[in-house]
């Protein structure tokens, strides 16, 4: 027998060793107890759900209506409350819509497929098909975005497409972030129509 022949008979048998090594590593324990994935239920699920956020300046009596303003109205089939956890969240399986209202009362609606509130960090994730459509036709449509509630900030890193009836322009971009009355925008990468006035 040769100095080769014996490398490559020693070298198939090490594959040999090695792949059945690998494929004689099978899990087939069976978890019970304490190292078992808890199964998590919601604490409540509430169909029809509406919640609407409102503002006061000035300390309200029970029966004071006048005195207080309202913010945002959510509204969704359903909604699971998870609030119970240690880190607490409300989903909302079926999809949500928010209708937002400015000072001057004028509506802004965000609509989605899906959405998760983060009760501790007030940050809501909405997925799926988001859409925010301002009461002056523009449209913001997006896969994916992220709501900071305590700071009115509406952010994404994914693909977005912003269109203005005004001037006729169509903007798509990737990542962006505003905040909500619109004084500040920034998009990360954009591509697209968009028409500049001249002053």
């Amino acid at each position: 027998m040769t100095k080769h022949s014996k490398y490559f008979f020693a070298n198939i048998a090490i594959v040999f060793s090695v792949a059945m090594f690998f494929l004689s590593c099978e899990d087939t324990y069976e978890r019970v107890g304490d190292e078992a994935p808890p199964i998590i239920f919601p604490q409540g699920v509430a169909e029809n759900f509406v919640l609407t956020y409102t503002e006061t300046n000035d300390k309200m009596s029970n029966e004071d209506r006048e005195t207080s303003r309202v913010l945002a109205i959510l509204k969704s089939p359903v909604s699971e409350d998870f609030d119970n956890l240690r880190f607490p969240y409300r989903t909302f399986p079926k999809g949500l819509q928010v209708d937002f209202f400015d000072e001057e009362n004028n509506k802004s609606v965000i609509t989605a497929d899906y959405g998760i509130i983060y009760s501790a960090t007030n940050v809501v994730d909405l997925q799926g098909n988001v859409v925010i459509e301002s009461e002056d036709g523009k449209k913001l449509e997006a896969p994916q975005l992220y709501w900071d509630r305590q700071n009115s900030w509406v952010f994404t890193q994914e693909k977005f497409k912003y269109t203005n009836p005004e001037d006729g322009s169509i903007m798509d971009g990737e990542g962006m972030d505003f905040n909500l009355d619109r004084s500040f925008f920034s998009a990360h990468k954009t591509y697209g129509l968009m028409m500049i006035k001249e002053e």
